[in-house]
């Protein structure tokens, strides 16, 4: 299992705006995105969870892109709740 990690880099405009334009292209195209943060390497999955935060606190605003996705040394882990349904597969069980 891989030790805990926040980074946080910051970008000038240009540069902020072609990885999003390669995130988007990426996305758009159903492939997956690799990027490297601080020396570390990530890749995110084309099946991955997106999600967009906002934050207001003492005056100051934050808007989060968010993306979730589990590792390859996750899904070992993930295994073991296979005999439980997920909220997806209880919500198709109640509409059908």
């Amino acid at each position: 299992m891989s030790e805990d990690l926040d980074i946080e880099v910051s970008h000038d405009v240009s540069s902020f705006v072609a990885e999003l334009r390669r995130l988007a292209d990426a996305l758009e195209s159903g492939a997956d995105y690799s990027i490297q943060v601080d020396g570390e390497d990530v890749t995110i999955p084309a099946d991955a969870d997106f999600a967009v935060a906002l934050e207001r606190e003492d005056g100051d605003s934050e808007l989060e892109f968010q993306i979730t996705w589990s590792s390859a040394e996750d899904e070992g882990d993930a295994s073991e709740d296979e005999g439980e349904p997920s909220e997806d597969e209880d919500k198709e069980a109640l509409s059908a």
